[in-house]
């Protein structure tokens, strides 16, 4: 299927230079419909949702918030640290969203593994189920994602309003992939 001409816009946006330095699809040179699919495939194998990875993602940076710039302990075994960088930055996704330029680092003293993600990449993955490009510097597998951060996947994923569980979201108004 031939992406649609919006997610082709959001891939431009998506390029070095556009919106960071770097951009947000590294050295992967698939369409940007691929690299979503792709992903949530992996993350309904996983059994759970974009919005319980987010959710995760935004609890553990609420509790590494209190020491902002240290790092703080959080139980069971995490050491997290959030540092604020000055500014705010745009969804590449063009839906009026900006955040700010924070970046929470977990690592996971049970499994001597870290992972760096931004609130970018919370809102990117909660709303547009978008866990960047192979080789970009945020990029974030959600199966690695799940297994750092210790979600729970036996219980099966929360359905949606309509009772499925949540679709490839790129735009409230655009679901032309």
């Amino acid at each position: 299927m031939a992406q649609s001409p919006y997610l082709s816009r959001v891939q431009s946006e998506m390029r070095p230079g556009v919106i960071t330095q770097d951009g947000f699809l590294g050295n992967d040179h698939r369409e940007l419909q691929e690299i979503l699919i792709e992903d949530d495939a992996t993350v309904k194998r996983l059994n759970t949702t974009h919005a319980a990875i987010a959710a995760r993602m935004h609890e553990l940076m609420e509790a590494g918030a209190e020491g902002l710039g240290l790092p703080i302990d959080v139980p069971p075994h995490f050491e997290i640290q959030v540092d604020s960088v000055r500014g705010k930055l745009p969804c590449p996704f063009m839906g009026g969203t900006i955040v700010q330029k924070l970046n929470t680092t977990v690592f996971n003293t049970r499994l001597g593994r870290e992972i760096t993600y931004t609130d970018l990449n919370i809102h990117m993955i909660e709303e547009h189920g978008f866990y960047e490009g192979r080789g970009s510097l945020f990029r974030m597998p959600p199966e690695e994602l799940a297994e750092i951060l210790e979600m729970d996947l036996r219980e099966p994923p929360p359905e949606d309003e309509e009772g499925a569980t949540p679709r490839l979201c790129v735009r409230k108004d655009d679901h032309d992939f």
